[in-house]
């Protein structure tokens, strides 16, 4: 049997219910990052901020995602995703709220440094939990919506910043501690949400992994049923810790792909659109805020089309054409010195397109690449990896534009995504159409219209 009764069971209520539990925390997320890019100006504007702590603080999330994403991926793997799925969102909307007694710039760097771990939690399960619970048929759709509602709340902070920048000198305040308001609503959501019958497979608990297909995915499942739906990525039933198991030869490579794919699309992501005010001034195009809003349109409309487009174009061919767009787009920008207008504003919101657009990719390799025993831990490691390119990349954006210039910083970024470019052409798998433990199991060579019995297949 090539799908399980998971993989093929009709999409429902319940899975459109999971798919907006999890994705929503990426509103959370999206918004928790990029509140910080209106805030911090305010922020600094009454206290003195050196360039290195205006990077820190810019940055300082992000390096606590890496924390986060690497410990609770693997703990999800060990003790299962209902737990994190719920303790993520509460710390979530505590240290957005504890932002509202800050007074130093250490101490706001400290509270975004857990806040970004919390965050880090969020993205290593969110993803999974919808992965193993969504039919094969719309799971890419539903995990890409994941993105596309993450750049909805990233846009949505700058909007708030610029709608609130000018209301009180403490405004940056409210800024940072909205986030605790579509956290807190979210806990109240997932707390139906039941743990991962493919978890609880993996852990040889049957009769509650039942128990979960019975009551949400079919009524008349049978422990045939259980037993098929388990996962069959494990490599020659090797035995052992997420981790051992993650570092056998293919696995590992896989992991490989993954953290480079995903490092070289969210540098040059997080270091335009956290300074975007900021560069689009070094670039004399005047006002920053049109531009700016024009840009954010751009990157709301691409994470549509990516929801639109992860499931009408394969994985592979998907990834290189995007990473061919951020080169062009990007080095564009970096060799015109003196540009027009509209010429900067339109590399910028082609970047933004496709870079939103691509993003639903960021969600989907990971989980589709790996068996439900490693997923999780796979996952944060992937999104740990990313994050160290992100933080770098905020980090030393300032410092760079201001001894290096903002076409030089461009051009670097252009030749990040190039790398990303050539790591997709070597070695991006195809997994679209493929039932959910075949894509984990490396049946790469396999067309989604391929009706051999994949059990019959070593993993």
């Amino acid at each position: 049997m090539a799908s399980s009764l998971l993989d093929e069971a009709k999409l429902s209520k319940f899975h459109i219910r999971t798919a907006i539990a999890g994705s929503a925390g990426q509103f959370c997320d999206g918004f928790v990052l990029g509140i910080i890019a209106p805030a911090l100006p305010l922020f600094a504007a009454s206290r003195e901020v050196s360039p290195l702590m205006s990077g820190l603080l810019g940055a300082s999330a992000l390096i606590g995602l890496f924390v986060g994403a690497s410990f609770f991926g693997w703990l999800t793997d060990k003790i299962g995703r209902k737990k994190l799925f719920i303790a993520d969102m509460v710390a979530i909307a505590l240290l957005s709220l504890a932002q509202l007694g800050v007074e130093s710039a250490a101490a706001l760097f400290v509270i975004r440094l857990l806040l970004g771990i919390a965050v880090g939690a969020d993205y290593a399960v969110g993803p999974t939990v919808i992965a193993e619970f969504s039919p094969k048929k719309y799971r890419a759709a539903l995990l890409a919506s994941g993105p596309a509602i993450w750049t909805v709340g990233y846009v949505a902070s700058f909007i708030l910043g610029s709608a609130m920048a000018d209301t009180s000198p403490d405004s940056w305040r409210w800024m940072l501690v909205a986030g605790a308001i579509p956290a807190v609503l979210l806990v109240f959501l997932r707390l139906g949400i039941p743990e991962s019958p493919r978890w609880l497979i993996e852990k040889g608990r049957f009769d509650e992994a039942l128990a979960v297909i019975r009551k949400h995915i079919e009524p008349n499942a049978t422990m045939a049923d259980v037993v098929t739906a388990g996962s069959t990525g494990r490599t020659n039933g090797t035995e052992g810790s997420p981790l051992r198991l993650l570092l056998q030869p293919f696995h590992r490579r896989r992991l490989g792909f993954v953290c480079l794919f995903w490092f070289c699309q969210v540098v040059p992501y997080f270091a335009v659109f956290t300074f975007l005010p900021s560069i689009l001034e070094s670039l004399s195009t005047g006002p920053s805020f049109v531009q700016t809003l024009t840009v954010d349109i751009f990157l709301l409309i691409g994470g549509a089309l990516g929801v639109y487009a992860i499931t009408r174009v394969g994985r592979r061919p998907y990834a290189t054409i995007s990473f061919s767009v951020l080169v062009l787009s990007t080095a564009g920008l970096g060799i015109w010195a003196n540009a027009p207008l509209w010429y900067v504003v339109a590399c910028f919101a082609l970047f933004a397109l496709v870079s939103s657009a691509m993003s639903s990719l960021d969600i989907v390799y990971p989980t589709e690449l790996f068996p439900t025993e490693i997923r999780g831990t796979a996952m944060g490691i992937a999104v740990a990896f990313s994050r160290i390119g992100a933080a770098v990349g905020t980090f030393l954006l300032p410092i760079g534009m201001d001894s290096w210039g903002v076409h030089t910083v461009t051009l670097i970024t252009a030749a990040i995504a190039g790398i990303g470019l050539i790591a997709c052409v070597l070695w991006a798998p195809e997994t679209r159409g493929l039932a959910l433990t075949a894509a984990a199991g490396g049946h790469d060579a396999l067309t989604p219209d391929d009706d051999r019995d994949l059990e019959k297949i070593p993993a």
